[in-house]
């Protein structure tokens, strides 16, 4: 391996590391014997068959291999594919997002601009950034009457605040210089903001995205719980009432996947705007 580039052999021990893994969980579980091994009475006594427990890897295989193969069909309201699941909760988290991010950027240019406006809304944002988003769910329920929309609201509660504040950080560290020279070409504030202060900022404002995007996707797992019908979280929990442990350890993974592939999204993002100052 010494001629091997770093990437290369971070791989390759990755790799192996999963293939041990793997190994090891499959040679630990305990399996049941077959059934014309067994006689009739044996059969009727259990014999034979392995403890609740963990199910191996060469199960999880077979079960993604079996929702990844039909990811979208749709049986009725407690049987849907995967595919749809996912679908579910992507869409609520992006409104969720979005609706964040319109406000808490140019909020957040307010308050990194303005000392007066920090001082006069940094004590509301201490008070409710540590808040849990669930603790919302409740009073959203309550009020808003729509699981559908009370879902939205916590994914939107739970991403405004690390957009907002890293937004205001951002801003707030732009060189002074710079926005003096602008005010010596005497540009307007909107201006200023959108050719100045913008893009000296985008690198600290995209972090800050990146960062709810991962909270989001945590928080819709658990909000599908609490609500329930439809989306990965409801999945989860429907399985394990179903007590099909194989079917939640799949969608667990389902979920780290996705979550990943979000991240690897902000990340070229992060990358191309820090490339493009």
């Amino acid at each position: 391996m010494a001629g091997l580039s770093l990437n290369a052999r971070a791989a390759i021990l990755s790799i192996l590391g999963l293939v041990v893994t793997l190994l090891i969980w499959e040679l630990a579980t305990p399996k049941a014997a077959a059934v014309g091994e067994l006689t009739e009475y044996e059969i009727l006594m259990g014999v034979g068959q392995p403890e609740a427990g963990v199910p191996p890897p060469s199960a999880l295989f077979v079960k993604a291999w079996e929702e990844l193969s039909n990811p979208f069909y749709d049986a009725g309201p407690n049987d849907k594919g995967i595919g749809i699941q996912i679908g579910y909760s992507l869409f609520r988290v992006l409104t969720g997002y979005a609706l964040a991010a319109l406000v808490a950027i140019p909020l957040g240019f307010l308050i990194g601009m303005s000392p007066v406006a920090y001082k006069a809304l940094n004590p509301y944002i201490q008070v409710l950034r540590p808040i849990s988003p669930l603790a919302w769910m409740p009073l959203a329920l309550f009020i808003i009457q729509d699981s559908e929309a009370s879902a939205i609201f916590v994914i939107f509660i739970c991403s405004i605040w690390p957009m907002l504040i890293n937004t205001a950080f951002g801003v707030a560290g732009v060189r002074e210089d710079w926005v003096n020279v602008a005010r010596t070409h005497e540009l307007s504030p909107l201006r200023t903001a959108l050719t100045v202060i913008l893009p000296a900022a985008a690198p600290t404002i995209v972090t800050g995205m990146r960062i709810s995007i991962g909270i989001a996707w945590l928080v819709i797992v658990a909000a599908e719980m609490l609500v329930g019908g439809t989306g990965i979280g409801y999945y989860v929990w429907n399985e394990w009432n179903n007590l099909d442990l194989t079917s939640v350890i799949f969608s667990i993974l389902m979920i780290g996947v996705v979550g990943m592939l979000l991240d690897a999204a902000f990340g070229l993002l992060q990358r191309a705007v820090t490339y493009a100052e």
